[in-house]
C-alpha cells in the first residue's frame, strides 16, 4: 500500500469521501482482519481521517469518540478558516495594490500567535522574488501554493505575490496559476488578474469561503457517522444510506 499524498477531506467532493469509507467497509468485510485498519492508519496522512481511524477502532467508548471527532473537526476548521481569511486579505490586497506591510500585518493577525516576524517574512518573500529570475532555481518548489503548507510558509508565499503584483503588475501573477493547488486561491487570483471590481471580488471571496467551510464541516460529520457505522458493524447498504443523507 502506497502512502496517500493527495487525499484531502477539505478539498475532495463528498462523493469521493463516501466512496473511501465504503471501500474501507468492503475491505474489512473481505479481509476480516485488524491488519487492514493498521495498514490504513499507517499510510493515511489526511489528519481527520487518520484521527477517526485511530479513535473509532480503539477501545474508547462511542460518546468519547464523537466528542473527540467534534474537537478535531473544530480544530481543523479553525485552522482552515484562518488560512482562507488570510488568502482573502492577500487577494484583495493585490486587487487594490495595498502596501505590502499593511497586508502582512492584516494576514498575520488572523493567527492567535505570531508565526513569523515581519522582517523575516519580507526577507524570505524577496528571496522568492530573486529566485523567480534565477534559471537554476526549482520553479515547482518556488511557485508551489497549497493550503496544506504551514501557516508561516503560506504567509510568505502570499506576501511574495502581493509584492510582485504591486511592483510589476497584476498580469505577472498569471504564471503562478498552474502551481496553485488550492482552487479557492487560484480562482481568486484569476479574478484579480481579470480586473474584477474590488467590491465584487470581496463579495465573491466572502461568500465562497463561507460555503467552503460549511461544506467541509458537513463532510467531516459524514465521515464521522460512516466510520462509527463501520465500527458498529452496520451492513454495507446501511453505511451507504448514511452517506446519502449528507448528499443532495
Amino acid at each position: 500500500m502506497k502512502e496517500q499524498k493527495d487525499f484531502d477531506i477539505l478539498e475532495m467532493p463528498a462523493e469521493g469521501l463516501a466512496a473511501y469509507w465504503l471501500s474501507i467497509k468492503k475491505l474489512i468485510d473481505v479481509k476480516r482482519s485488524k491488519k487492514v485498519l493498521d495498514e490504513e492508519i499507517k499510510y493515511t496522512r489526511e489528519p481527520f481521517i487518520k484521527h477517526l481511524l485511530e479513535t473509532a477502532f480503539s477501545e474508547l467508548d462511542e460518546p468519547i469518540i464523537r466528542r473527540l471527532a467534534e474537537a478535531k473537526s473544530e480544530t481543523i476548521s479553525d485552522e482552515y478558516s484562518r488560512k482562507l481569511s488570510s488568502m482573502c486579505i492577500a487577494l484583495l490586497a493585490m486587487s487594490s495594490q495595498e502596501n505590502p506591510r499593511i497586508s502582512f500585518v492584516r494576514m498575520a493577525s488572523q493567527y492567535p500567535t505570531s508565526l513569523i516576524s515581519e522582517k523575516k517574512a519580507f526577507t524570505l518573500a524577496h528571496g522568492l522574488l530573486d529566485g523567480l529570475n534565477d534559471k537554476e532555481s526549482d520553479q515547482n518548489v518556488l511557485l508551489e501554493f497549497d493550503h496544506k503548507l504551514q501557516g508561516d510558509r503560506l504567509l510568505v508565499k502570499m506576501l511574495f505575490h502581493i509584492i510582485l503584483s504591486r511592483k510589476e503588475g497584476k498580469q505577472q501573477l498569471e504564471q503562478f496559476i498552474p502551481h496553485i493547488k488550492t482552487p479557492f486561491y487560484a480562482n481568486g487570483l484569476t479574478q484579480v488578474i481579470d480586473g474584477f471590481e474590488h467590491r465584487v471580488l470581496r463579495l465573491n471571496l466572502t461568500a465562497q469561503s463561507k460555503e467552503i467551510l460549511k461544506y467541509s464541516s458537513r463532510k467531516m460529520q459524514m465521515a464521522t457517522e460512516m466510520c462509527i457505522g463501520i465500527r458498529n458493524k452496520l451492513n454495507y447498504d446501511d453505511i451507504f444510506k448514511i452517506a446519502r443523507a449528507y448528499m443532495p
